[in-house]
């Protein structure tokens, strides 16, 4: 087990460094561009395959990087390249999370390689989890999977939201309900395959950031898959749903994880990496303007009221870093999240990228408020922090229930 570091070893500069140049020679230019398209930067994405970065040998060998480091220094790079594009690149990841949270071996290994194609043949994948009337309340999910035991067969009926990749994927990832007495225990995830009959993409979101990322809903109408496609196996799935309903009928007893949840706390500390890498960015845009612009004579950074916003966003994005770090330390090193430490770090990172590129945009000025300069689309990239992946108030409630031990709603 790796001790805690906040120092980077060689290997992992090496690598930071290279995904630091492509960020920089092919994402940044690209990013106006495709932000203003509204569409999935393919180009961008075959770029990012044919040097190594979207692939599932580069995201394995950060996700086994003994630090739990490589992860999140992966997404702050790649977010500080701009975020639209970035969740172009990482959104099958979500994907590729959920069964390797969820699968056994054999689904990890056929269906993982369906998710990322090849270089000259790219592919995503999609994670469909919310729906339009369950977000935070997981509770209220109404897609349904009923068994066909006749024909060994999964037929899953519903509609999904906000999934991205969705429609466009070539392996969607579905969490839906097996069993509705048992509420949120009662989810399971399913593997639906490419060019299944009934998946089919509903409307496609026209979104205020992450332009560059498609967005869509997941329309599920009597999709019939192999019983081999839910994750973990049958036999693991009757088990945990004996246990759960004997917990019930007991009256409490272990906590049992749902499908989503499994998958969501595994991302956490990542999507605060992805913060860090946006405000990062909108910070160091900012404190070079601040440092050549010139106000009544001199730079606008010779005045306090720039210079200590400037001197608080670096301080603000620093501790976000050690947060999502240790967050990613505590988790590659199975130590538990006594205190939620996962969604601390998601919390504060994502509500200081929205901070921090605001604050960005207030020290350009009138040249922040324009497309011309990039803070203003990290400012709009930066509003999805708080929202997706768990909300702010969501984080702030799994805090406060772990560190108190108490059903707080």
């Amino acid at each position: 087990m790796a001790e805690f570091t906040m120092e980077l070893n060689d290997d992992q500069k090496q690598v930071r460094d290279w995904i630091h140049g492509f960020a920089a020679d092919v994402m940044r230019p690209a990013a106006a561009e495709w932000d203003e398209r509204e569409e999935t930067p393919w180009p961008v994405i075959q770029e990012a395959a044919k040097v190594g970065i979207y692939s599932l040998d580069f995201y394995a060998q950060q996700f086994f990087d003994p630090t739990g480091l490589g992860i999140p220094m992966a997404m702050e790079e790649l977010f500080w390249g701009d975020a639209g594009i970035a969740l172009s690149i990482v959104g099958t990841g979500l994907a590729a999370i959920g069964v390797v949270a969820n699968g056994t071996e054999e689904q990890i290994g056929t269906w993982i390689p369906q998710m990322y194609g090849t270089p000259d043949d790219v592919k995503v994948a999609a994670f469909c989890s919310s729906e339009p009337d369950a977000g935070s309340d997981v509770g209220s999910m109404r897609t349904r999977a009923v068994y066909d035991q006749a024909k060994d067969e999964w037929v899953l009926n519903g509609t999904k939201t906000w999934a991205t990749n969705g429609g466009i994927a070539n392996v969607h990832i579905v969490v839906a309900v097996v069993d509705p007495e048992l509420g949120t225990k009662g989810h399971a995830s399913f593997i639906v395959p490419p060019n299944t009959p009934g998946l089919s993409q509903g409307q496609k979101f026209k979104k205020h950031g992450i332009r560059a990322s498609h967005t869509a809903e997941v329309v599920l109408e009597d999709v019939r898959i192999p019983g081999s496609c839910l994750l973990g196996g049958k036999e693991k799935l009757d088990e945990r749903l004996a246990r759960a309903h004997e917990r019930a009928r007991s009256g409490g007893g272990e906590r049992v994880k749902n499908a989503a949840m499994a998958t969501f706390e595994a991302s956490r500390p990542a999507v605060g990496a992805m913060a860090v890498g946006t405000a990062r960015a909108a910070y160091e845009v900012a404190l070079d303007y601040a440092k050549t612009r010139t106000q009544f004579g001199r730079p606008i950074i010779d005045n306090q009221g720039v210079a200590f916003q400037l001197a608080d966003m670096r301080t603000q994005i620093d501790a976000a870093r050690l947060l999502v770090w240790r967050a990613s330390w505590m988790a590659v090193a199975g130590r538990p999240f006594e205190s939620a430490e996962g969604s601390m770090s998601k919390l504060f990172a994502s509500e200081v990228a929205k901070k921090v590129t605001a604050q960005a945009v207030q020290i350009l000025g009138g040249n922040g408020f324009t497309r011309e300069y990039p803070v203003e689309r990290m400012h709009r990239d930066s509003a999805i922090y708080t929202i997706f992946e768990g909300t702010s108030e969501i984080q702030r409630l799994v805090i406060a229930r772990t560190i108190s031990g108490m059903p707080i709603r």
